[in-house]
């Protein structure tokens, strides 16, 4: 049993000074996967990477159990996710466009979502690919959201990485596929890279 698996056993049996010791062994872990949450935003974004942490983690250490390191980092993953799908939200509530600003368009301009609605975008087709296959909407937050590697998202979810191989290729042209039809096409949206 790993030190995190120890303390996540420890936080689950009620031991007050369990989630004190959690933090400094996954604060690294959790760093990175919030600089790479934090790198999709558009910058001058009021939240940073620390504070998308700190936020993860007091959603995380409350009330939920956790079964191992796996489901803690999965968890957080997806915690981290909700937290900036939950401000995507509000700024696209604002009035008049979301806290957008008119400008002209000149000829040779892109017309693109900005990155909140595509977040928006990805998050509804993840919702229907999680309603048809779980494992693999399991499997895009992984690869997507936690940035892992093939071969790490094979160990953590106790597949072999060709599977995982063949799952992140069909997952990939799904939600591109569900995407499509929603919102057109999204350069943003997971690959089978």
């Amino acid at each position: 049993m790993t030190d995190v698996s120890r303390i996540l056993s420890a936080i689950e049996q009620g031991d007050p000074n369990a989630a004190d010791q959690l933090l400094p062994l996954v604060y690294d872990e959790l760093r990175r996967l919030a600089a790479v949450q934090m790198a999709r935003e558009k910058p001058g974004q009021t939240l940073d990477a620390t504070a998308l942490v700190h936020e993860a983690y007091l959603r995380l250490v409350g009330d939920q159990h956790f079964a191992n390191r796996r489901h803690f980092f999965a968890a957080a993953a997806e915690a981290m996710r909700r937290i900036l799908l939950d401000r995507a939200r509000r700024k696209k509530r604002l009035k008049h466009g979301g806290g957008l600003r008119q400008r002209e368009l000149k000829e040779d301009d892109r017309i693109e979502p900005p990155p909140d609605e595509r977040l928006l975008a990805l998050d509804e087709a993840l919702g229907r690919l999680a309603e048809a296959h779980p494992e693999l909407a399991e499997l895009v937050k992984l690869r997507y959201f936690a940035q892992l590697t093939v071969e790490q998202a094979a160990e953590l979810l106790g597949l072999s990485p060709r599977t995982v191989k063949r799952n992140w290729v069909y997952a990939s042209a799904w939600l591109r596929r569900a995407i499509d039809r929603e919102a057109g096409a999204h350069p943003d949206a997971p690959s089978a890279e």
